[in-house]
């Protein structure tokens, strides 16, 4: 762009609006409020258990009676949602991953007792096979342990269907499966569940960052070294989001989703430019993990880093962030000044 006269040193010195707290206020671009946050939380078996997750220090598990204790502190912050993963014990791990959609599953009585406990706390659910799978795969595989598109589909949908009876305002369906959002979606509407939203992982690389997660919800060692490449995006590809993205849209979705979160920023920025509608992100383990070793170890300054971390995804066009430093980012942004 060609320059005016009026636009050259020393007319237009840039610093001059950033010399005072009140002038850089005046022109921030981005804010981030305690509305941009989802807290995700693993929900343990049993009563008054909670278990520490050495790999992603200040996480616990938690049974459902202090999930909703760490619901009321949510609430009191504003947090607008949670996000749930059970963690399943191994005994209820099976082939065809018929726990999924059990009723009386972790997840399906965490999302009664949550709802009922706070209903107005948003709570979104899980819909992938890997934690209730004993080879850790987020589908049903074959002889030769590839993931089988359709037949994975039809339990995803009674896995959908069974976290909307039990009253799930959103299913999240993290699997990457050609085809699901469009069935999840007819499901829906033929069960009478047309108020339940869709937040579609659409745009899910396979990454290397997951792997504190998958030690939490216990399907690390069940995947045994494994990948999960023939289903989850190659993190070289960029254009191939879009195209999920467009996909799940046409198929139902109300929401998106771009997993991982700070490594592909630029994923969130080109799917909200393309789609405008509304755009998530996902911190993950592997992120949260980094961080943490770095703040703990005196290598980074927590609350700065932290912050700034998160503003990178309002500024890269996220609407929400799901962040396992979401509670402590609320209790920072609600501090009176």
């Amino acid at each position: 762009m060609a320059q005016s006269g009026l636009d050259l040193f020393p007319y237009t010195r840039m610093r001059r609006m950033r010399r005072d707290d009140f002038s850089r206020r005046l022109m921030s671009e981005n804010q981030l409020t305690v509305n941009d946050l989802i807290f995700p939380v693993f929900v343990l078996e049993g009563k008054n258990r909670r278990e520490a997750i050495e790999s992603m220090p200040g996480i616990e598990r938690l049974s459902i009676d202090l999930l909703i204790e760490e619901a009321a502190q949510l609430v009191a912050l504003g947090i607008p949602a949670i996000a749930i993963f059970p963690v399943t014990p191994a005994d209820k791990k099976s082939l065809n991953a018929e726990e999924a959609y059990n009723p009386e599953g972790l997840a399906q009585r965490t999302v009664r007792a949550l709802k009922e406990a706070y209903p107005q706390l948003g709570v979104i659910t899980d819909v992938a096979l890997d934690p209730f799978t004993v080879h850790g795969q987020d589908g049903i595989i074959d002889e030769a342990g590839y993931v089988i598109n359709d037949v994975t589909t039809e339990i995803l949908i009674k896995q959908a269907l069974s976290h909307a009876d039990a009253g799930a305002d959103v299913v999240a369906p993290s699997d990457m499966m050609d085809g699901r959002i469009g069935a999840i979606r007819e499901a829906l509407e033929a069960e009478g569940h047309i108020h339940t939203r869709i937040m579609a992982y659409s745009a899910k690389y396979a990454s290397s960052y997951y792997g504190p997660f998958r030690d939490a919800v216990g399907s690390a060692g069940n995947l045994k070294g494994a990948d999960k490449k023939t289903y989850q995006m190659d993190p070289a590809n960029s254009d191939e989001a879009l195209r999920e993205v467009a996909l799940d849209l046409q198929e139902g979705a109300d929401m998106v989703m771009v997993k991982p979160g700070m490594p592909y920023l630029d994923i969130v920025r080109r799917v909200k430019d393309e789609f405008q509608v509304p755009t998530f992100a996902y911190q993950v383990s592997g992120e949260y993990a980094m961080h943490r070793a770095a703040i703990d170890n005196g290598w980074l300054a927590e609350r700065p880093c932290i912050m700034e971390s998160l503003l990178a995804f309002k500024r890269a066009g996220a609407d929400g962030i799901l962040t396992y430093f979401a509670k402590q980012a609320a209790i920072w942004l609600n501090e009176k000044p």
